[in-house]
């Protein structure tokens, strides 16, 4: 049965992290690219702190879809990694845990890229 609380909480939150991007957009001279990298990084901390588990268990998709939930695994597949083989884990965990999400990324917009013809942007 839907918990329709949960959705809603879900929903919020993640569209609060998106207010929070703009806003740092429009009112600073932050770049997309470098909100992106905020974002990334606030995951790993997160991840790698231990809070990112309990606030997922809690809002579901509306931390995860965001780029903070992409930082999370990176630091969860060097935990595991550093479990399994030492410290080298901190060089191979992320591309292990990460690898499969790039990959579909990849592949669907090489894909994209072959079923849509691109149009320059017009100003």
């Amino acid at each position: 049965m839907l918990d329709i609380s949960r959705i809603i909480f879900s929903f919020l939150l993640g569209g609060f992290i998106c207010v929070i991007a703009q806003l740092l957009i429009d009112l600073t001279k932050l770049t997309p690219a470098r909100i992106l990298v905020l974002y990334v990084s606030l995951g790993v901390l997160l991840g790698g702190i231990g809070l990112y588990d309990p606030l997922f268990k809690f809002a579901g998709a509306g931390i995860s879809v965001p780029l903070v939930g992409f930082g999370a695994n990176l630091a969860k597949g060097v935990m595991e990694e550093i479990d399994k083989v030492g410290l080298i884990g901190i060089f191979t965990g992320p591309f292990s845990s990460a690898s499969v999400g790039c990959t579909a990324a990849i592949v669907f917009g090489y894909l994209s890229a072959i079923i849509f013809k691109s149009k320059p942007k017009q100003s």
